[in-house]
């Protein structure tokens, strides 16, 4: 039921130099930007790696405000952090039923800002899983309407 990985989230505390290094080093474009729902301010890009593949970036002052928690202090040989990695699912629905059979917990599935079914899970050693259903609105594909 897993189709492939999504994509890799990295907060940071220097998101313009992690755009710039992901597009202008590495090629990849930016797919889209996500905004505060309050202010507009841009606190998120998503970089097309191709195949349907993003690297997300996220300023975490920025997403902080957005989604709530609190900044954690980044090591200071690192200016971000690995958040979680994401496989697509064809059928979101019938993978969350399969590994809540299989006694995973699973959290409920929400459409995302992006406009994508989600649901999250842990590995073994308690690393998040987002599990994600692309929808015809998702904005991973807002280039290609």
């Amino acid at each position: 039921m897993i189709k492939q990985l999504a994509h890799v989230c990295f907060f940071t505390k220097n998101a313009e130099a992690m755009v710039a290094f992901y597009r202008d080093v590495l090629g990849f474009p930016i797919a889209f930007v996500m905004s505060n729902s309050e202010c507009g301010t841009p606190f998120g890009w998503y970089m097309d790696c191709g195949e349907d593949t993003f690297v997300e970036i996220f300023d975490q002052k920025g997403a902080v405000k957005e989604w709530g928690g609190e900044v954690v202090g980044l090591k200071d040989s690192s200016s971000s952090r690995y958040r979680h990695l994401c496989f697509e699912t064809s059928d979101i629905e019938a993978t969350r039923r399969d590994l809540l059979q299989k006694g995973l917990e699973v959290t409920d599935i929400i459409k995302g800002i992006d406009h994508s079914y989600q649901c999250w899970i842990k590995d073994a050693d308690g690393n998040a899983i987002e599990l994600m259903m692309y929808t015809a609105d998702s904005l991973q594909f807002s280039n290609r309407k």
